[in-house]
């Protein structure tokens, strides 16, 4: 049984640590599972994580025990993740990433206050609050929706894109208290979603995933119809196919009529999902309708048939 510190330097000197490359003692230190039992290996992993300097190695670590989940490797990941900024480099930096990944695997609800910690660290590397807030959303706990929203909302937050992933969490946390705080920012207009629209996109697809359907949201969908970017109004068109608005399917139709040809076929392949055939016929027979939605409206049947 390994479980001295003489065992574990033992172990580690055979795998050629302090003496061969970090590749190759990672790769070293995969084969361990031909010798040792799972409770053995997350002995070893736990070690590793908690004793070496190296991130290389660490790295690697961190990924074989990815699939050896256990409490005691949870609590050196966090170490890790929330370990003293003033060893930052981009090789701790992406250290720390991969292991909010792996923190995030656990989906435990415990972590939650290390991303938060990390998030909320507006002196942070931005790749790691990023990582936090992906991990938030990937947990799926709804004690996360507030300091996200918060996030969303800051307007003293120099990254856009913290605040694009953090929308995205929101998303992918399905809670329903996030409907009102995003519609609300839509709202608002405030400059900084006109001057990057791909914030917009991120609030409009959340808004989808969340799926309540309000007279607020159904607003808002509306109005991103007529928005100056087209992934904003392709967006809306998503949205507004995955909810059970009556107006949806006219909305939706109106938009076979944008300026812009990928929002068309957008909007076409959108009527398609929601009632079939008919709208494809009617895109061939009537001649109102243009070139570009007929071969598209052709090559989804030819798709169709194919399947």
């Amino acid at each position: 049984m390994v479980n001295k510190v003489s065992d574990y330097t033992e172990i580690l000197g055979k795998c050629g640590y302090g003496k061969e490359p970090a590749e190759t003692v990672v790769r070293n230190l995969a084969e361990l599972k031909e010798f040792y039992g799972r409770d053995e290996l997350v002995s070893i992993y736990t070690y590793i994580l908690q004793n070496s300097g190296d991130p290389e190695i660490l790295e690697g670590v961190i990924r074989l025990a990815d699939s050896n989940k256990s409490p005691e490797i949870l609590s050196a990941l966090i170490d890790l993740l929330l370990m003293n900024r003033e060893t930052d480099s981009e090789n701790i930096t992406t250290l720390r990433v991969l292991c909010a990944k792996a923190v995030s695997n656990y989906k435990d609800a415990s972590t939650i206050s290390a991303f938060l910690y990390c998030l909320n660290n507006k002196k942070e590397d931005y790749k790691l609050r990023l990582a936090c807030a992906d991990a938030l959303g990937r947990i799926g706990n709804k004690y996360a929706v507030a300091p996200l929203i918060n996030v969303v909302k800051d307007e003293d937050e120099k990254s856009v894109y913290v605040k694009e992933s953090a929308t995205f969490a929101l998303g992918l946390l399905g809670d329903t208290s996030a409907v009102e705080p995003l519609v609300e920012i839509m709202e608002s207009k405030q400059g900084l979603w006109d001057k990057f629209s791909f914030l917009k996109e991120r609030i409009i697809e959340a808004l989808g995933k969340l799926n309540l359907n309000s007279s607020r949201v159904l607003k808002v969908l509306k109005q991103s119809l007529s928005d100056t970017s087209p992934m904003v109004r392709i967006n809306a068109v998503e949205a507004l196919m995955n909810s059970e608005y009556e107006e949806a399917y006219e909305l939706i139709k109106n938009c076979l009529n944008d300026e812009d040809d990928e929002v068309k076929k957008n909007a076409l392949t959108a009527l398609y999902n929601m009632r079939g055939r008919e709208i494809l016929d009617e895109i061939i027979e009537e001649k109102k309708y243009p070139d570009i939605l007929k071969s598209e409206a052709l090559a989804i049947l030819e798709e169709a048939e194919d399947e």
